[in-house]
């Protein structure tokens, strides 16, 4: 920790309290050096003028205030909050271009010049990296009618292009929430269409418009019991459970990940890892278990072992085949 991190400890130790705190606290409880104790004293009263007393009766050092409150000169920062700060604006610059420009641009501002004052500028800023592989690319023109309707809770009529049977059908919803997962903008809303729960991915949303009626109101309980407890964004009940096994080489990894909130985990006798999962829809799981090719058996249930040899077969029948694809791309990727 440095020596300005300490001093800053110490600061919010004394700030606002009615009562002293020891020397024997501060290094005994709070783990102060002896010496740098004395030293960040000093630098309290003879460099920032801090009203800092010490009165045994009271019980040690103490700010002789009237609230026992004492505001350092300038802006401070511990490293972990100006870290924070650096990624706050690094996640502004970098959402979505022109998504919501004009209402992010005076926090930018405002981020910029406290991050100036402490002698950091862009150049430091970009140090830190946000990498977006799997983002899609996307048209997010109607993000801001959909969020206003989240927020202000009214109905939205859309049109929503289904990519899997590749038709566009018009809803009238009741959004209750928005979510960003995996780079990606979904919205949870109560389709009145199909009475239920339904997840609308927002770059999908063709054309939308605001109705004046009130929007259907559902209970975060039911939208997490119906939306949020299950295998990723294609959730709803848990209809089974995965069981996943990795190998011992590939564990070393999966152990330290969260694939579900409610994933259960134990450690095989012979260095394997057993992951399992609760889901609904197996889409997007089977892509999961899939980037893990060999390093990981699905061991049930049965129909999504089956989904997954199917799914392995399928694209090594690819490449027993004894004519080539030629140079370039294969297929066509729609």
């Amino acid at each position: 920790m440095s020596r300005l991190d300490e001093l800053y400890r110490l600061h919010r130790l004394l700030d606002g309290r009615r009562t002293g705190l020891s020397r024997a606290d501060l290094i005994g409880t709070h783990g102060f050096a002896r010496s740098t104790l004395a030293r960040l004293i000093r630098d309290l009263r003879d460099k920032l003028g801090a009203p800092l007393d010490h009165d045994a009766d009271r019980g040690g050092y103490f700010y002789n205030t009237a609230d026992g409150r004492f505001d350092l000169p300038g802006l401070w920062f511990t490293a972990d909050e100006l870290l924070a700060l650096v990624t706050l604006k690094h996640l502004i610059d970098h959402l979505e271009p022109g998504l919501l420009d004009d209402h992010l641009r005076p926090i930018q501002i405002r981020i910029d010049k406290l991050l100036a004052s402490q002698h950091l500028g862009a150049g430091e800023a970009s140090r830190i990296r946000l990498l977006r592989m799997a983002a899609r690319r996307k048209n997010l023109r109607h993000f801001q009618i959909v969020a206003g309707a989240v927020l202000q809770r009214h109905r939205l009529k859309i049109d929503y292009y289904n990519r899997e049977r590749n038709e566009t059908a018009t809803r009238e919803i009741s959004p209750q929430r928005l979510a960003h997962y995996r780079d990606n903008w979904y919205l949870d809303a109560w389709c009145h269409q199909k009475k239920g729960l339904r997840i609308f991915a927002v770059e999908c949303i063709r054309s939308v418009e605001p109705l004046a009626k009130r929007a259907k109101a559902v209970s975060e309980p039911i939208l997490n019991r119906e939306l949020a407890s299950s295998y990723g964004i294609f959730s709803g009940k848990p209809r089974a459970t995965a069981i996943l096994v990795f190998n011992a080489r590939r564990a070393r990894w999966v152990a330290e990940e969260t694939w579900h909130p409610q994933q259960e985990t134990r450690w095989l006798a012979d260095g394997r890892y057993e992951l399992l999962i609760p889901y609904s829809d197996d889409r997007e799981l089977l892509m999961d278990i899939l980037k893990y090719g060999a390093d990981v058996e699905v061991a049930g249930p049965g129909e999504l072992r089956e989904a997954v040899k199917k799914l392995l077969g399928a694209a090594v029948s690819q490449y027993r085949s004894g004519e080539r694809a030629g140079p370039g791309f294969g297929h066509d990727a729609s």
